[in-house]
């Protein structure tokens, strides 16, 4: 018999389908000459410290650290885990072949062959290596069955994450708790966690230190346009512009003789009314109209980071719950494998696209024209080089049955993107017009959407918050000499700290080792040293939820005081810096590649957990963390300062929010529980009982996606 082992019974199904296994046995699907079993994801696990040597079991300084000579793997302590194992085992020790169905990727490699191994698997293993579960996608896989041998690298770059994280965790969680915890406070230290952690509460310190400054706006009204005063850029903003140049060559921009016109920033309410009264009573001329005419390609397509990041901000789903959906989309056969970080298609894809498209029948206002002739082939949609062992995230062309409505939005999402790569470039005209009155500069800028291209599958998003400004405007025809009256006026405007992360800005973080990045290429090229891995960021996130580090208020991400001071104390710069775990996250990557040798990250690593544990053990500052918890006071984000009387207050999106009053105390994008319609209406919208979970949809209630968690939110159907 060939033994199949795919990791959950759903996809196990799937496969048993489509090889003709119809009889169903206790824990497998027999028949064909195949028996298709599952696991339930990790049934194996690395041992516990006592496992290795008995007086690591108590915790103490002295033990640390704690190194094993070598690693081993135990069955998880769970009944129905062992019972299947044991039918795995019976079946694999039979086998005349093992075809390991895993999840294609590093994670579901390591689950098997630990598996295969505690089972003392002897015969011969394929690989099944697919991108989707639809029935053509796995009767090719299974035609293009691949040697496990070539999957070795990837194993070895899953056990290498897992030993690492093992050596790392249980000695500086072991270091830091007894030397800085108190009241059996655990003090939990990761490899990814803590320097996410570390993001968090240095946005959150400059957030706290930012002391406003207040400056005023010099505008004019002319022809009912709003113009703005040129304000020249100070010393300092030139010189960030010029390492941010340094550090990205290829964006540099060719700087004009002028390109620093105009006045300096207005600092005092003075100088500013002087020079509204110079202009007040003097024509408005215009001296300058330009246009120039642009395209814009349509948007990537999806990688498990950059559609987590949409969701948050479309839809105030978290990471966790967004790779829960397309997990389900994918196991539902509609969407391709989701734990993928590349945002580009490989050329074999090509030719399966008018298929895909065609299988979209609720997208075909758009997908009619497209029909019929040769679908636009671009480099920055298909490209080899930019995939490895997976493609993006795009729609199978089956077509959706049965979708809840939270996924049905992130199918919407992805089919629309897809759709979009087709279509022509969106060609727009931007006007540039500057004037003047009393030789004081002023300019306004509008954008023309001459041809809308991609941009009708989007025409009912509207524009985020924030977005919309002076560019989407269209401006009149100005000529060049004209001139008349204007009304110039004074606003007084304060500087703005920082934004606290939200789920979506902390991805990024992560995604660029904490680099601020807008570009894509330049977003790509720092993907290499991001931290965590897409399938893991999200589990990073609600682990630090659980450890009471971090809390949310809204949509932003707020440390408590033990996350504050857990970083606080932490003086190792590579327990904490995100730019050096993500050089760590690169040796992983490279391990992969067979570019870099498994035995030197461990023997790197080991050095590294000694050196910490030596360094930590020498601190005598008897210094301890503040205790966390479910009951403790939340504490509001200080205010940067306070305005003077008369004074503008700050936007509000930088103002501090208040705790909340009460476990029932919603916050205001969370509608009171006693107002809430009985009706799927609800779903998606923000808990009102945590503030943090969504409302999902159960078999008799509503609830909250944070159940798990502990939230008792729950509304009966109506009746």
């Amino acid at each position: 018999m060939i033994v199949c082992i795919a990791e959950k019974p759903s996809v196990a199904r799937d496969i048993a389908d489509v090889l003709g296994a119809k009889n169903r046995k206790e824990g497998y699907i027999e028949g064909n000459g195949y028996q298709v079993t599952w696991t339930f994801g990790h049934l194996c696990t690395l041992k516990e410290p006592h496992e290795y040597t008995p007086s690591w079991k108590s915790w103490s300084l002295s033990s640390l650290p704690m190194i094993p000579p070598r690693f081993g793997i135990k069955l998880i302590n769970d009944s129905g885990i062992e019972k299947q194992f044991h039918i795995i085992e019976k079946l694999m020790q039979e086998a005349e072949m093992i075809i390991n169905c895993g999840d294609a990727g590093q994670e579901g490699e390591l689950i098997q062959r630990w598996v295969m191994q505690k089972a003392g698997a002897k015969c011969p293993v394929k690989r099944l290596w697919i991108s989707s579960l639809t029935e053509e996608a796995i009767r090719d896989g299974f035609a293009n069955l691949k040697d496990q041998a070539e999957f070795q690298p990837l194993y070895e770059a899953g056990l290498s994450r897992a030993i690492g994280d093992w050596t790392l965790g249980m000695n500086a969680t072991r270091l830091y708790t007894l030397k800085y915890g108190q009241n059996k406070q655990v003090l939990s230290i990761g490899r990814v966690q803590t320097p996410t952690l570390a993001l968090i509460v240095k946005r959150q310190q400059e957030i706290e230190h930012f002391v406003p400054k207040q400056y005023w706006e010099l505008k004019t009204v002319y022809r009912d346009t709003v113009f703005s005063a040129i304000v020249r850029k100070s010393d300092e903003e030139l010189a960030e512009e010029a390492e941010k140049e340094k550090e990205n060559p290829s964006s540099k921009k060719k700087i004009q003789p002028d390109a620093n016109r105009g006045i300096p920033q207005i600092t005092d309410e003075q100088t500013g009314k002087e020079l509204l009264e110079r202009i007040r009573n003097v024509d408005f001329t215009v001296t300058e109209v330009s246009s120039k005419k642009g395209t814009e390609a349509p948007p990537r397509l999806f990688d498990l980071t950059s559609l987590q990041v949409e969701c948050n901000k479309k839809f105030s789903y978290s990471a966790d719950m967004t790779l829960q959906l397309i997990q389900s989309l994918y196991e539902k056969k509609v969407a391709t494998y989701p734990r993928v970080d590349t945002t580009f298609l490989s050329d074999d894809i090509y030719p399966k696209c008018p298929k895909i498209l065609e299988g979209l029948k609720d997208y075909t206002v758009y997908t009619t024209t497209l029909s019929g002739k040769p679908l636009i082939k671009s480099k920055k949609v298909f490209d080899n080089s930019k995939v490895t062992d997976h493609h993006a995230i795009i729609p199978t062309g089956v077509q959706p049955q049965g979708l809840s409505d939270m996924e049905k939005r992130v199918f919407d999402l992805i089919a629309r993107r897809f759709i979009a790569v087709f279509y022509p470039d969106c060609k727009f005209s931007t006007t540039t017009v500057i004037g003047e009155a009393d030789q004081l500069e002023f300019k306004v800028t509008g954008k023309q959407i001459l041809e809308p291209g991609w941009r009708v599958i989007f025409a009912k998003d509207v524009p985020e918050e924030g977005k919309e400004n002076e560019e989407e405007s269209v401006l009149p025809a100005f000529t060049k000499g004209e001139s008349g009256p204007h009304s110039p006026m004074l606003n007084e405007k304060w500087t703005q700290p920082p934004r606290p992360y939200t789920e979506a800005t902390l991805l990024r973080a992560m995604e660029t080792a904490g680099k601020l990045v807008d570009n894509d290429e330049l977003r790509d090229a720092l993907k290499e040293n991001g931290i965590g891995r897409p399938s893991t960021r999200a589990a990073i996130i609600e682990t630090l939820f659980k450890r009471h580090y971090i809390r949310k208020e809204r949509k932003n991400l707020i440390a408590t005081p033990t996350g504050v001071e857990l970083i606080q104390l932490i003086h190792e710069e590579l327990l904490k810096s995100a730019e050096l775990t993500g050089i760590w996250e690169k040796k992983l990557r490279e391990i992969e590649r067979k570019s870099y040798d498994a035995g030197t990250f461990l023997a790197e690593l080991k050095q590294m957990v000694t050196e910490i544990v030596y360094s930590v053990l020498r601190d005598n500052s008897n210094r301890r963390v503040t205790v966390t918890t479910d009951d403790s006071p939340k504490i509001p984000l200080k205010k940067a300062a306070a305005p003077k009387n008369g004074e503008e207050e700050p936007k509000k999106k930088a103002a501090p929010r208040k705790p909340r009053a009460s476990k029932k105390a919603a916050t205001p994008e969370a509608p009171k529980e006693d107002n809430l319609p009985a009706d799927d209406s609800i779903l998606g919208k923000a808990c009102p009982v945590c503030g943090t979970g969504i409302i999902i949809k159960g078999k008799t209630a509503y609830g909250c996606s944070q159940w798990k968690n502990g939230c008792k939110f729950r509304k009966p159907f109506k009746a």
